[in-house]
C-alpha cells in the first residue's frame, strides 16, 4: 500500500481514526486518449499557486505542502488508511527512553540531482530549518531537540521594533551524525510524540545544493528525493512534475508525468474535470454540492471521503480591537455552525464543536464551548468588552469555494450582535498568505487547519504555543505555554493528551480562534484514469495512480 509522507501520521502508536482511501475504478486503459503503455502516461490536477519557494521547513500552507509531499521521501510514511506508520527512508528508529533516538536511513537511496542522500542530509536541513536568521515557518517543530533554544531566538516584544537577539550557535547540540547512514537525534526531555513527527515535510533531507544555492534559488527549481522530480514552474500557471527513475524505495510511479494546473477560480478547474480536461480535483466547488449535482455530473468518478481537517475563522490578535477574549467569545457564539453545515454545505459538513479534529488521536470530541450558538450569551458579553466599533471586515481567499460560508458567518455575527460584519475576498491564495504572515490583517480571516500528523499535539502547539509556526494572529497565553510544554515531553502519549486536555480548557476560555467546521471532501477524476487512491489528509496519492 502507498502511503502519505506530509501530513497525517503515527510512530509506535496505532492511529485513532478511519479515514476513506479510495481505491476507484472507471473506464479503461484507452479511455481519455491513453497511450497503449499507460506508464508513460501523463495526468493534470488542480492546485494553488505556493505561497513561497518550495523548501520543506518553510512550507506551511496545502498548496506548495502537496507539491513537497510528491517531490520528498522521508524517514516515516503514513497509510493511506490512517492505520499505524511505517519507515520509509529509515532502517530503523531506536530509543530505549524517548530522550536519545538512534535513526539508521537505508543506504544508497538518491536526490534528485544523483547525489546519496545520507544522514548528514537530515542533521544539516533540521539544523537550517532550526536556526531563526534563516527565518524558516516551521522552525518551532524542532523546538524538541536539545539546543534549539541556542539556535532559535524571538522578538522579545512579539511584533514590534526590537530584533531577535543573535543566536548562540548555528546547530543544535542534540543532532550528531554517527556515519553516512546513522545519526542520533538527543532531546531536551523525554518526548513520547516525537517520532509521530517524522513523517511531517519539515523533517525532510537536503542536498548539499540547497546550502550552496541558497534557499530562494533552492526553492524555485527544488531537489528532493521522492518518486517525482521538479521539471518547471510557470508562476500562476503550472508546475511540472516528472518520474524520478532513480527512485528506488516501495512507492514508484505507475505513470510519468503529474502536471500541476494552477486556477484562480476552483469553479473553472470543476468545468474542466466534468469535461475530462482536468484528470483529478481535491476539492469541487461548494456550488456543485447542491442536490448531489457533483455526483450527477461525475457518476463514478465522484469520490466521497472524511478527512482530519477544520474549517477556521481566526482573529488577529496583534490588532488592538481583537485582544479582548470576551469581544472574541461573543462573536463565536453569534455564529449558528449547524445552520452553515446544512445551508451552505448541504450536509457535507459537520459543525465543529471541538478545538482539534475528532479523527485525530487525542482528541476530546465537545471541548469547545465557545462553538456554541448562544445569541443571548453573545450580546451579554458584547457588552461587557464594551462592543465594537466599526467595520468588522473576514478576509477569504477567493480562488476557492468560501465566499459563501465566509458570508453567512458575517452576516449571522450582523445580525446576532449589530456589528458591521461583512465577508472580503482576497483575489488569490499566495497573496492572502502573504498578508497573514505579515501580520497586516486588520480582520478575522480564514485559517483552516489540515493536520500534520495525527496527534493532538500538532493542534495545540502550531496554533496557539507563543512562537508556534502557524500561530498567525500571535496569541499567547503563559499557562498554555507551560501546560503544552508539559504535555509534550510527557513520558507516554496518555499523559500527553491529558495534558494537552488542560491547554485546550485555556485555549476555550481565550477564543484566539472559531472553529466553524469538520471538513468532509468531495472530490473527482477523469475517465482517464483506471485506479488511484487518496491520502489520509485526502491529496492525491500520485503513486497509486494507474491509467
Amino acid at each position: 500500500m502507498r502511503v502519505s509522507k506530509r501530513a497525517s501520521g503515527a510512530i509506535a502508536m496505532g492511529a485513532a481514526f478511519a479515514l476513506i482511501a479510495s481505491g476507484c475504478s472507471s473506464g479503461n486503459d484507452d479511455e481519455g486518449g491513453t497511450s497503449a503503455n499507460s506508464s508513460d502516461g501523463a495526468i493534470v490536477v488542480d492546485g494553488t499557486e505556493p505561497e513561497n519557494p518550495l523548501v520543506p521547513a518553510n512550507t506551511t500552507e496545502t498548496g506548495g505542502g502537496k507539491i513537497i509531499d510528491w517531490l520528498w521521501t522521508g524517514l516515516v510514511e503514513y497509510p493511506n488508511n490512517g492505520g499505524a506508520p511505517q519507515n520509509a527512508l529509515a532502517e530503523s528508529i531506536e530509543t530505549s527512553d524517548s530522550k536519545v533516538y538512534k535513526i539508521k536511513i537505508k543506504q544508497n537511496t538518491k536526490f534528485h540531482d544523483g547525489t546519496v542522500v545520507k544522514a548528514k542530509n537530515f542533521v544539516d536541513a533540521w539544523n537550517w530549518g532550526a536556526y531563526s536568521p534563516n527565518g524558516a515557518q516551521n522552525a518551532s517543530f524542532f523546538a524538541d531537540i536539545d539546543g534549539f533554544a541556542d539556535v532559535n531566538t524571538s522578538d522579545p516584544d512579539g511584533d514590534g521594533p526590537k530584533k531577535a537577539p543573535e543566536p548562540k550557535a548555528k546547530e543544535m547540540s542534540g543532532l550528531k551524525v554517527v556515519d553516512d547512514w546513522n545519526f542520533e537525534v538527543t532531546l531536551a526531555a523525554p518526548t513520547a510524540v516525537f517520532p509521530t513527527k517524522l513523517g511531517y515535510s519539515t523533517f525532510m533531507p537536503l542536498p548539499d545544493a540547497f546550502f550552496s544555492q541558497g534557499a530562494e534559488a533552492f526553492g524555485k527549481k527544488p531537489i528532493g528525493n521522492g518518486p517525482v522530480s521538479f521539471v518547471s514552474w510557470e508562476n500562476n500557471v503550472a508546475i511540472k512534475l516528472t518520474r524520478f527513475d532513480d527512485y528506488n524505495l516501495r512507492d514508484k510511479m505507475k505513470i510519468k508525468d503529474v502536471n500541476v494546473k494552477i486556477y484562480q477560480d476552483d469553479t473553472a478547474a470543476y468545468n474542466d474535470l466534468v469535461s475530462n480536461n482536468l484528470d483529478f480535483q481535491q476539492q469541487v466547488p461548494v456550488s456543485s454540492l447542491a442536490g448531489d449535482n457533483w455526483k450527477n455530473d461525475l457518476g463514478d468518478r465522484a469520490i466521497s471521503s472524511t478527512t482530519p481537517s477544520t474549517g477556521i475563522i481566526a482573529f488577529p490578535i496583534y490588532d488592538k480591537r481583537f485582544q479582548n477574549p470576551k469581544l472574541r467569545k461573543a462573536i463565536s457564539l453569534s455564529v449558528n455552525r449547524q445552520e452553515i453545515t446544512d445551508k451552505i454545505f448541504f450536509g457535507n459538513r459537520k459543525p465543529a464543536d471541538s478545538w482539534a479534529n475528532p479523527l485525530t488521536p487525542g482528541a476530546k470530541p465537545g471541548n469547545c464551548t465557545a462553538c456554541q450558538f448562544k445569541p443571548d450569551e453573545a450580546k451579554q458579553l458584547l457588552a461587557e468588552a464594551g462592543g465594537f466599533t466599526g467595520q468588522l471586515k473576514m478576509y477569504y481567499n477567493a480562488d476557492a469555494s468560501h465566499k459563501d460560508w465566509m458570508e453567512a458567518v458575517a452576516g449571522q455575527v450582523k445580525n446576532t450582535l449589530g456589528i458591521d460584519a461583512v465577508a472580503v475576498g482576497v483575489p488569490t491564495f499566495a497573496v492572502f498568505r502573504q498578508n497573514i504572515n505579515a501580520h497586516k490583517m486588520d480582520g478575522a480571516y480564514r485559517a483552516g487547519w489540515q493536520q500534520d500528523y495525527p496527534d493532538v499535539e500538532n493542534w495545540i502547539n502550531p496554533l496557539y504555543v507563543t512562537g508556534g509556526s502557524s500561530n498567525d494572529g500571535l496569541y499567547s497565553n503563559p499557562e498554555v505555554d507551560a501546560l503544552a510544554k508539559q504535555a509534550s515531553s510527557a513520558p507516554s502519549l496518555e499523559a500527553s493528551h491529558e495534558l494537552f486536555a488542560k491547554a485546550v480548557e485555556k485555549i476555550d476560555q481565550d477564543v484566539p480562534t472559531m472553529p466553524i467546521y469538520f471538513g468532509g471532501q468531495q472530490s473527482g477524476h477523469s475517465v482517464k484514469i483506471k485506479k488511484m487512491e487518496l491520502s489520509n489528509v485526502g491529496e492525491l496519492d500520485i503513486t497509486s495512480v494507474e491509467l
